[in-house]
This record gives C-alpha cells, structure tokens and sequence, in this order.
C-alpha cells in the first residue's frame, strides 16, 4: 500500500539539495501501471466533519457520502452584481493579458483561467474570507484553512473548452507536496451554470478512492496542464469503475449558487455548447495543520501564483 519514495537530489534554480525518504500513501505519476486501479483514502470525513457549524447534519452526511455539497442562493442578489462586475473588470484589464497566471484556451486568445484572483481583487479576498464560507468550509476541514489556490475559471460561449477528468488532489500531491486529503475547493457561480454551457460534472463517491496516474511530471508541467491535462489523469478503467459504483452528477443553478467539494472528487467538465459563459471563482482551503512539502512526484514545486504558502503575500510583478 505504501510506497517509499527514493532519497533523490533536486535543482531548484542554482541550489541543489536532497530530500529524506518518505512513505507515500498516494503514488502517482508512475512509469508503469500500478498493481490496483484504486488505492482506499486514508483521511476519515466522518472523523474530520465537525458538528459545529453553519451546515446541517444532513448536508454534511451528503458531503461525506458524495464528496460535494450544492447550495442554491448562497448570495443575494446585491452581491450578485458586485461580483458580476468584478468578474468583468478583472477581464477586462489589458495589464493581466499574456501574464503567467493569466490562462488561454488551448487554441484561442480567450481567457480561460485567472488565478491567484483573490489577490488581483479585493472585493474577491472579502468573499473568500467571508465567515459565511468560511464557516462551511472549516466545518467539513474540521480545523482552520488557509487559501491554497483560487482562480476564477471563465468558459466562453461556443470557444470555451471542457476539463477533463481528474482529481485535485493528485495533482497538489504530485506537484505541489500536499500531504493529505484535507482540502476543500469552493466553486460560486458568477453566471447562470446551465446543462448547455458545460457545467461541472462529479462522479459521487469517487472521493474515497485515489486513483494513481501513468506518466511522469514533465518540467514546468503546469504551462501545459492549465489549459489542457495530459498527465495526472485517471485511466478510463478506474472512470468506468467509480462511474458505475456513483454515476455522474452535475449541479447546475442560477448565480450566486456555491458547490463545495472535496478535494480528491473526481470532477470534469464538457466544452461550453451555448453562448452564455460559464464563469466560477473558486477558492480551494487546505487545512493548516496540512501545509505542502516537497512534491510527491515532480522535480520542483509550482509557482506561488498557483500553490499559495499561509500568511505571505503574493503581489503580481507590474
């Protein structure tokens, strides 16, 4: 079940240094395919929830069983616009265009993801530390989180390309170093997320399995992978596994709705068909008794732009 990780020498820029052995209860990123499809997830939900919190205990047992929690009318309608015209603003700016946490589609000059965007905005930063999600969230942690990642993800009508399958997990674990399953990612819709405009799709369940994925970390991985990933995506025989055990849900709502999910649920999602954008800000919270090491299976860790460190400030270079 554990596979012990070799003492190995890395180049981070001109520094060189050894890491010591570790056991890795979560091997990815194999050069061969590994003896079982599905490895059992060794954080317990029912240990971690605590019963103290904003959501009920129905809503947590369903996250516990399904790896995600949908929310109708998390925001009203005031926040709403506010957050709708932050969205266009940050679109719109001609400074953030051809930067490195600025993503394109694979092939157009559309903008597919902005990360670190609760540094880019203040207005984002209040509602990522909003206690009314900030309460949810620690609640299903079951401790204090730190923002690990955030993003706004905006899919363009008719050009805006799909995800596909995986789990976040594996990739922080690979290439960022996150230990342990115990982050939570928290998507609110900014526009109307419709069955045609290529909403989230997760397979219920699929939380409490890791799957190990075939391929080694390229360099620099994430140049590729933010717009469209090959490496660290599960074979389609462990798909076709969970799906049968799960299906496939996709919550779709109005804006202003919130879709907590966990962080090893396995989640992708179709090309936008319809006109109308599908645009999500996502926040992912790692708790902090969790903080990231060494990567598990890369040479070097990820940028802080997409792998944030607790208490430090991450400015943009102007």
């Amino acid at each position: 079940m554990y596979v012990e990780a070799s003492r190995r020498a890395e180049l981070h820029g001109d520094r060189i240094f050894t890491t010591p052995a570790r056991q890795d209860p979560y091997p990815s990123r194999l050069s061969a395919p590994p003896p079982k499809r599905l490895l059992p997830r060794h954080e317990s939900l029912a240990q971690q929830i605590s019963k103290n919190g904003p959501l009920t205990p129905t809503q947590c047992a369903d996250f516990e069983r399904d790896g995600f929690l949908f929310e109708e009318s998390f925001l009203g309608a005031d926040d709403i616009a506010l957050f709708q015209q932050e969205l266009d603003r940050l679109l719109s700016r001609d400074a953030f265009r051809g930067r490195e946490f600025t993503i394109t589609e694979p092939d157009s000059a559309a903008i597919r993801s902005l990360f670190a965007v609760h540094f880019l905005s203040t207005a984002f930063k209040k509602l990522a530390f909003d206690p009314r999600l900030l309460g949810r969230v620690e609640q299903l942690l079951g401790g204090q989180a730190y923002i690990h990642q955030s993003r706004i993800n905006y899919k363009p009508g008719f050009v805006g390309k799909g995800f596909d399958w995986h789990s976040d997990f594996e990739t922080w674990h690979a290439e960022d170093g996150m230990p342990a399953m115990r982050a939570i990612s928290a998507s609110i819709v900014l526009t109307d997320n419709t069955p045609f405009n290529g909403p989230l799709m997760l397979i219920p369940g699929s939380h409490q399995f890791f799957v190990p994925c075939v391929g080694e970390t390229p360099e620099d991985n994430y140049r590729q992978s933010l717009k469209k990933q090959r490496i660290g995506t599960p074979p389609e025989e462990a798909l076709r596994e969970l799906i049968d055990r799960g299906g496939i849900q996709a919550p779709t709502g109005a804006a202003g709705s919130l879709l907590l999910f966990d962080c090893n649920t396995l989640h992708g999602s179709q090309p936008n068909m319809s006109p109308q954008p599908r645009s999500n800000v996502f926040f992912v919270y790692n708790r902090r008794d969790n903080l990231c090491t060494e990567p598990y299976g890369a040479a070097k860790p990820r940028p802080e732009f997409l792998a944030h460190r607790p208490d430090k400030n991450w400015t943009p270079i102007m």
